[in-house]
């Protein structure tokens, strides 16, 4: 079940709006379903920015290598800290302990480029 407070992208990442123009963004339970166990990421550093649809990063699991994608634009404040030493926490938690960044959001229009819950478990379920 996809929460219904974050907006999805068919490259399977999620972005939830916190509130002070801030959003986190991470990957959805699909992905990691699909990735299988994930064994390590490259994710860029706080104080750079990520731009809507462009590559941020890599997630390497057993099975793969696999692009990540922004789903909105901003400058990245966090770095979920976890994941270089524990990468498995997305596996455990996707939604909440496995999240992978947090940014300033530059333009909220970009979420209509987004999908809703539904829109991505219809997109996920074909």
């Amino acid at each position: 079940m996809n929460p219904d407070d974050r907006r999805y992208t068919k490259e399977h990442e999620w972005v939830k709006v916190e509130g002070d123009g801030k959003a986190r963004i991470g990957i959805t339970a699909y992905a990691v379903e699909e990735l299988g166990d994930v064994v390590y990421f490259e994710l860029p550093n706080a104080g750079e920015s990520v731009s809507q649809a462009q590559k941020f990063g890599e997630v390497e699991s057993v099975k793969a290598v696999s692009d990540l994608f922004a789903p909105v634009s901003g400058e990245i404040l966090e770095v979920n800290p976890e994941l270089s030493n524990r990468p498995e926490a997305v596996n455990e938690d996707p939604w909440e302990k496995g999240w992978l960044l947090v940014v300033r959001l530059q333009d909220d229009a970009e979420l209509g480029g987004t999908m809703s819950a539904q829109e991505y478990s219809d997109l996920t379920s074909t």
